[in-house]
Order: C-alpha cells, then structure tokens, then sequence
C-alpha cells in the first residue's frame, strides 16, 4: 500500500492568498473611500393572506420566480446545482439565490458608500418584489421566517442541505438549532474590506467583540409558527446551539495580536462538511480537519486545491466570516424601512480608525464565555440582557454613537453622502426607547391576533 503523501497539497503562501488584494483592489487605505461595502438580505417567500412558506416547485414557488427573472433579463445567467436552478446573477450586478428553506436572498454588488448601497438594494428589491407578487406572494424581511413550524419547512432541493443536516445532527446536543438556523432564520449581512493585514486585525477583532452587544438593536425573531416563542430572536437561541466550532464568536478573533495566520490555523483545524462533485452538486467531505486532507487526501486519489479551500471557508459560519472581505452575520434582519441601518452601523465603526479603537478599548476585555452567556441573555431579553457583568443597553447605545461620529467624520471626508447619518435613525429610536423590533411585533400581535398574518405582511413586505 502506498504511504499518504506527506507534503500539503496547497502552501501557506496558497492558504494565505485568499486574504491577499493588489494594491488597485485594497482601497485607499484605513479609512479611505476606495473602502467598499456589500450587503445580503434574506426575506421570507410568504402566502400574503396566511404567512404560509412558499414551496420550491410549482407555477407559483420560489423555482418559478428565478425562472423569470433569468427570461426577463437579458444577460442574466442562471445557476443550477445539478438539475435545480438555485440561483440568478441579474445583468446589473448582485445574484438573487435561494436558501436552504427558501427563502429569497439578494446580494448586492459592492458599493463605494452606504447611501449608494442602500439605493442599489432597495431598487433591486423592489423590483424583485414586484416579481414575486406576478406569483402571489410576498418577500418579507426579518430575523426568521414568522408563521412556519420547523416541520412545515419546504426545503430547496440543494445537494449540500442533507449533507449539512446530517452534519448538525452528527454533533448531537451541541449542534441541536443547526437544522433550524439552515430552514427558518433570515438574516441580513454586510461586507466590508480590509486594507493590509494590519487593517485585518484592527478590523476583525473590534467586529468580533462588537457582535454581541450590537445584535440586541437588532432582535427580530419573536415568532415561531405563528406564536410567541418565549425569546426576542429565536434565530439567536438557535444560532447558541449550532456547531460551536464554526459559529457564533470565534475566541482567536478576540485576541489583541489576531492576524490572519491565526485564522488560517484555525481553519485547518476545522473538518469540511462537502466538497465539490463531478455532477456539479455537493458530496460529503471525509470528517477529519481541512489540515489532514491537505495532507493525506480526500481518500479517492485526490488532495484539496485552492476552490476547495474556498469553500471550506464558507463552510465557517461565525458572527464575523473572513474570506476575501470582513462578513458581518450576527444581527437579525431588520424591517425593510431599517435595512440600511445595518450597513451604516458597520461602516461607521469599522471603516474610521478613532470609531475602532474606541470600540476596542470598550469591549477589549469580555472573553468568549462572556460572549457565549451574553448571546443566550440577548436572545431573551435583548437591550435587558447583560455582558460580563454589565448593561448590554449602555454598551450597544456607546457603539451606536461611535458608529455615528465614524460615519459623520466619513461625510467630512467625502467618503459617505449625508443621507448615511440618517439610516441610523431606527437604533437611535430603540437604544434610546428599549423597545426593540421584536417587541413591537409582539405588540401588534396581541392588539388583533386573528388578523394579524395578513396585517404583519402587508406592513413589513417589500413594495
């Protein structure tokens, strides 16, 4: 029998490449305006009148929707994962693609600022709305999808969903929300860039520690089937029991020297979950760290090369996701009137270097059980909740105004348009009021439940 070969099918130097910009694509420097930012936003496909999930399949499900907008389009291009369309790059930039549960995700094109950005995605969605309602149904925004049980799910056919739900449910109690978190949360994401590898650093750790407090502005997940679930986001109570390994705060990215060779380490020590097939699907990855395939091989004659590597870092599903830019993915979906008050939060406290180091002197010393703790609170109890000893409302409303005095001094500088300030507006309300989104959709619930399905989507759907 052969020996395993022994040298690493990719270097470091390879490894290392994925962070690694030239010098026209890493901006203008710390702070500067060739400083990008993206943003994902996943709504719920739902019957209008009965909150209902919409299937897959059929003349009016989401497989329905991709199929005209790839024939509406010239220059569209569709995406399939074997023989299902899962996805559309639009001509214009951004892809429309499905999720795991499917929901309906549109992810912008980057965008020099956050007006800019916000203008882009809410033309986009408006005008992805108005497809949706040629079927009869409604996209909604949020923190998960509202009136769908976890076995009412109606499941994408993705070749990489049975293979992710076997590998939450391999991890027993620990991985115990996974399946849920994969099938009914929503979310929206921004991403952001880094500079140098010492901008990673100042970057990453003051995201990572930030993550925590900031989520409790955002809880937007009080429903579960159509009731009251107990917590403000159930999105977060999942997310705390799903593979804590590769979710939540990653303890490394809260070390003063992070830097990306850590990360890498990090990785490698991480099992891949699936790996590209011949077919063009998915197929399952051998269970041993990402390290030992670079090593030993995938066990079928083959080693791990650069797309592999790729996609295992996609596989990482941590409150902050580095692969080629910073992804911020711990807040629940907001509104869509508050959307772009996720992207104007993250700008401002991540792209004006006195915002960072501010936050980081405010939260340098909270360590990952504080922040593991803190997240379960949060979910519950949201701007009541506490982190390592104290008031998670003072800390989140300090970040918000850090965030704002980022942002502002961005407009002094040319790198943002006035408009910027002002998608902070709906935080202010809520740091300054306690009331969070969650809370008032509780509200509206109690005041008519009968009604309320159709009355929360005709106030929350995109128009």
């Amino acid at each position: 029998m052969a020996l395993a070969p022994v040298t690493p099918s990719l270097s470091r130097a390879e490894l290392r490449q994925v962070f690694e910009k030239s010098p026209d694509e890493s901006g203008a420097g710390p702070g500067g305006a060739g400083e990008l930012v993206g943003m994902e936003v996943e709504t719920a496909a739902l019957d209008p009148a009965t909150g209902a999930a919409v299937p897959y399949e059929g003349p009016f499900g989401v497989r329905a929707l991709l199929e005209h907008l790839a024939a509406e389009r010239p220059g569209a291009v569709p995406r399939y994962d074997r023989a299902a369309l899962v996805a559309v790059r639009l001509p214009e930039g951004g892809t429309v693609s499905l999720e795991h549960g499917g929901a309906v995700e549109f992810s912008s094109p980057p965008c020099s600022d956050v007006t800019e950005l916000a203008e882009v995605t809410d033309r986009a969605l408006r005008r992805l709305a108005a497809a949706a309602r040629r079927f009869g149904f409604a996209l909604v925004p949020g923190g998960q999808y509202p009136f769908t049980a976890p076995e009412e799910v109606r499941w994408v056919p993705h070749s990489r969903t049975p293979l992710m739900r076997r590998h939450f449910e391999s991890l027993g109690k620990p991985g115990a929300g996974g399946v849920q978190v994969m099938s009914l949360a929503l979310s929206t994401q921004v991403s952001l860039d880094f500079t140098s590898f010492d901008d990673l650093r100042e970057k990453l750790r003051v995201q990572a520690a930030a993550s925590t407090p900031a989520a409790a502005l955002f809880v937007n997940a009080p429903l579960e089937g159509g009731r009251p679930c107990g917590q403000l986001s159930r999105r977060m109570d999942y997310l705390s029991r799903t593979d804590p390994a590769r979710t939540g705060v990653v303890p490394m990215m809260l070390r003063e020297d992070v830097d990306v060779e850590m990360f890498i380490d990090w990785a490698l020590n991480l099992p891949m979950i699936h790996r590209a097939a011949p077919d063009g699907g998915r197929r399952a990855a051998p269970r041993v760290p990402f390290g030992t395939l670079l090593r030993q091989g995938f066990g079928d004659g083959s080693r791990p090369r650069l797309a592999d590597w790729r996609a295992h870092l996609s596989q990482v599903f941590s409150d902050v996701r580095l692969r080629e830019t910073l992804e911020l993915r711990a807040v629940d979906g907001p509104p869509f009137s508050a959307l772009g008050s996720v992207p104007a939060f993250w700008t401002g406290l991540s792209y004006h270097p006195p915002a960072r180091a501010a936050a980081w002197e405010l939260l340098r010393d909270i360590g990952p059980d504080e922040h593991r703790a803190a997240l379960r609170d949060i979910a519950c109890r949201g701007l009541d909740a506490e982190i390592a000893g104290r008031p998670v409302r003072e800390i989140a409303a300090e970040l918000l105004r850090l965030s704002e005095a980022g942002l502002r001094a961005r407009v002094a500088a040319g790198a943002e348009r006035h408009e910027a300030v002002r998608f902070l507006a709906p935080l202010h309300e809520i740091a300054e009021s306690g009331v969070t989104f969650a809370h008032r959709t509780l509200d509206q619930l109690r005041a008519a439940p009968t009604t309320f399905p159709a009355r929360h989507i005709a106030r929350h759907r995109i128009r």
